[in-house]
């Protein structure tokens, strides 16, 4: 019931407004300070503390797999996560706050706050995905006063046209 609400309501669509724009504004702030920064921003800092002080649980990393993906891919590589963090962060606020390809831009995000509090950075994270998780329950809904309006239909007419004239399976 609450979710069928948050998905087709007009009024869940306003308070799905009010989140998307506080979360929005929060990514968009947060990315545009590391590309804007008086120095470059780079992810190297973190990956190293999250390598040197892994998550624990009564003595024992609780996430050994992702520690592992730090030191074997993400540090080596350091230069294009940093680029990742820093752009994913500022467009991720941009579609939230513009509405355009919500449901996306908030899936990154709390992807991001997720590999964040993997990290051990607890912060506003948890907060941050459980608002972003109410905003993808919402669904189209969620940018309905937005972008989305118009940009969902377009999306949905080429995907018609495009693959399942091609595709008599799914026809």
């Amino acid at each position: 019931m609450v979710f069928k609400w948050l998905r087709e309501n007009l009024y869940a669509s306003f308070g799905l407004l009010v989140l998307r724009l506080y979360l929005g504004y929060d990514w968009l702030t947060a990315g545009w300070g590391k590309i804007t920064g008086e120095k470059p921003f780079s992810a190297a800092g973190l990956i190293n503390r999250a390598i040197e002080n892994p998550v624990t649980s009564h003595d024992a990393v609780v996430y050994p797999t992702y520690t592992a993906f730090l030191k074997g891919f993400a540090l080596p590589n350091v230069g294009l996560f940093s680029f990742l963090v820093e752009y994913g962060e500022f467009l991720v606020g941009l579609g939230l706050i513009l509405g355009c390809l919500t449901q996306a831009a908030m899936f990154f995000g709390v992807f991001m706050n997720f590999m964040f509090m993997f990290a051990g950075t607890v912060s506003s994270n948890p907060w941050m995905a459980l608002l972003g998780f109410i905003v993808l329950v919402g669904g189209a809904n969620s940018g309905r006063i937005g972008l989305d309006r118009w940009v969902l239909p377009y999306i949905r007419q080429y995907y018609n046209k495009t693959f399942k004239k091609n595709n008599p399976v799914s026809a």
